[in-house]
């Protein structure tokens, strides 16, 4: 055992599952359309695989950073409000 004892590495791991299982789920994930803070529609748009849609409710983008995940759930949302 290292000196920071048996489960030093766990919460590491443990985070780097949880992105990459969040990354393969949202694979394709689509950018719903949305309007930006001048009141500019813009139309929805596809990732590509192993992108997903992220951004906020007024600007919207692909990327593979799980943490900037922006779901459907969460784009309808936006519109609703």
């Amino acid at each position: 055992m290292g000196p920071a004892g048996p489960g030093s590495g766990w919460p590491l791991a443990g985070t780097l599952l949880v992105a990459v299982a969040a990354s393969m789920v949202a694979g394709g994930e689509d950018c719903l359309w949305y309007v930006d803070r001048n009141g500019s529609w813009h139309p929805g748009f596809d990732c590509e695989f192993f992108t997903f849609c992220c951004g906020t409710c007024h600007q919207r983008y692909c990327c593979r950073d799980p943490l900037r995940l922006l779901t459907e759930r969460q784009q309808r949302h936006c519109l609703a409000f």
